[in-house]
Protein backbone atom coordinates (compact mmCIF):
# COMPACT_ATOMS: atom_id res chain seq x y z
CA UNK A 1 0.00 0.00 0.00
CA UNK A 2 1.48 3.39 -1.00
CA UNK A 3 2.36 5.79 1.75
CA UNK A 4 0.94 9.25 2.03
CA UNK A 5 4.22 10.74 0.85
CA UNK A 6 4.20 8.63 -2.30
CA UNK A 7 0.59 9.60 -3.02
CA UNK A 8 1.42 13.28 -2.61
CA UNK A 9 4.52 12.91 -4.80
CA UNK A 10 2.41 11.29 -7.53
CA UNK A 11 -0.26 13.98 -7.31
CA UNK A 12 2.32 16.77 -7.45
CA UNK A 13 3.90 15.15 -10.51
CA UNK A 14 0.49 14.89 -12.23
CA UNK A 15 -0.24 18.50 -11.33
CA UNK A 16 3.07 19.62 -12.89
CA UNK A 17 2.30 17.68 -16.05
CA UNK A 18 -1.14 19.27 -16.30
CA UNK A 19 0.27 22.76 -15.76
CA UNK A 20 2.77 22.08 -18.54
CA UNK A 21 -0.07 21.18 -20.89
CA UNK A 22 -2.00 24.30 -19.92
CA UNK A 23 1.04 26.54 -20.47
CA UNK A 24 1.55 25.12 -23.94
CA UNK A 25 -1.99 26.06 -24.96
CA UNK A 26 -2.12 28.86 -27.58
CA UNK A 27 -4.30 31.12 -25.45
CA UNK A 28 -1.75 31.21 -22.65
CA UNK A 29 1.19 31.53 -25.02
CA UNK A 30 -0.47 34.60 -26.58
CA UNK A 31 -0.67 36.22 -23.15
CA UNK A 32 2.94 35.72 -22.10
CA UNK A 33 4.02 39.09 -23.57
CA UNK A 34 2.06 42.33 -23.40
CA UNK A 35 2.49 43.07 -27.11
CA UNK A 36 1.15 39.63 -28.04
CA UNK A 37 -1.80 40.18 -25.77
CA UNK A 38 -2.50 43.59 -27.31
CA UNK A 39 -2.26 42.12 -30.82
CA UNK A 40 -4.60 39.28 -29.86
CA UNK A 41 -7.24 41.64 -28.45
CA UNK A 42 -6.84 44.06 -31.36
CA UNK A 43 -7.54 41.30 -33.91
CA UNK A 44 -10.40 40.06 -31.76
CA UNK A 45 -11.92 43.54 -31.64
CA UNK A 46 -11.57 44.04 -35.39
CA UNK A 47 -13.26 40.69 -36.04
CA UNK A 48 -16.11 41.48 -33.64
CA UNK A 49 -16.61 44.93 -35.14
CA UNK A 50 -16.62 43.59 -38.68
CA UNK A 51 -19.05 40.83 -37.75
CA UNK A 52 -21.37 43.32 -36.07
CA UNK A 53 -21.37 45.66 -39.06
CA UNK A 54 -21.97 42.87 -41.57
CA UNK A 55 -24.70 41.32 -39.41
CA UNK A 56 -26.48 44.65 -38.90
CA UNK A 57 -26.26 45.42 -42.61
CA UNK A 58 -27.80 42.10 -43.60
CA UNK A 59 -30.50 42.35 -40.94
CA UNK A 60 -31.46 45.91 -41.89
CA UNK A 61 -31.47 45.08 -45.59
CA UNK A 62 -33.81 42.16 -45.05
CA UNK A 63 -36.06 44.21 -42.77
CA UNK A 64 -36.26 47.11 -45.24
CA UNK A 65 -36.94 44.75 -48.11
CA UNK A 66 -39.74 43.11 -46.15
CA UNK A 67 -41.19 46.50 -45.22
CA UNK A 68 -41.03 47.61 -48.87
CA UNK A 69 -43.14 44.58 -49.79
CA UNK A 70 -45.90 45.72 -47.44
CA UNK A 71 -48.13 47.87 -49.59
CA UNK A 72 -51.46 47.24 -47.93
CA UNK A 73 -50.51 49.71 -45.20
CA UNK A 74 -50.16 52.97 -47.13
CA UNK A 75 -48.05 54.88 -44.61
CA UNK A 76 -45.60 52.07 -43.79
CA UNK A 77 -45.39 50.89 -47.39
CA UNK A 78 -44.61 54.36 -48.78
CA UNK A 79 -42.11 55.06 -46.01
CA UNK A 80 -40.29 51.78 -46.55
CA UNK A 81 -40.34 52.20 -50.34
CA UNK A 82 -38.83 55.67 -49.99
CA UNK A 83 -36.08 54.36 -47.68
CA UNK A 84 -35.36 51.54 -50.15
CA UNK A 85 -35.08 54.08 -52.99
CA UNK A 86 -32.66 56.22 -50.96
CA UNK A 87 -30.54 53.17 -50.12
CA UNK A 88 -30.44 52.10 -53.79
CA UNK A 89 -29.58 55.64 -54.94
CA UNK A 90 -26.72 55.79 -52.45
CA UNK A 91 -25.06 52.67 -53.84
Amino acid sequence: MPTETEILRTEVHELRMELGRIRSHNYFRAHTRWYRMMYFYFIRGVAMGLGTVIGATVLLSVMLWLLAQVEFLPIVGKWATEIARMVEAGT
